[in-house]
């Protein structure tokens, strides 16, 4: 399986490579998520709201609601529990 990447810029303009985790279009907020985590064995995971609406390759927004994040964990989770099978 090829790893997909994503890089994020910091507070400090150091632009900072990320292992993307799962991608997906949630039908009820009508927003693109994406899920990613450090390289590496590591299982501490980031998400956010994913917007390619601008012409510089896309942005990264903050997750909006309580809502949202369990969301995204019951997504998260059911990816994994598929993984496992």
């Amino acid at each position: 399986m090829e790893e997909k990447r994503i890089f994020v810029l910091d507070e400090k303009g150091n632009e900072i490579e990320y292992e993307i985790v799962l991608t997906f279009n949630s039908p009820k907020t009508h927003k693109d998520y994406v899920i990613y985590k450090e390289p590496g064995d590591t299982e501490d995971v980031m998400a956010a709201i994913y917007d390619e609406t601008n012409n510089d390759g896309g942005r990264l927004l903050e997750i909006e609601s309580e809502e949202e994040f369990q969301m995204i964990q019951d997504v998260l989770d059911a990816f994994m529990d598929e993984e496992e099978e």
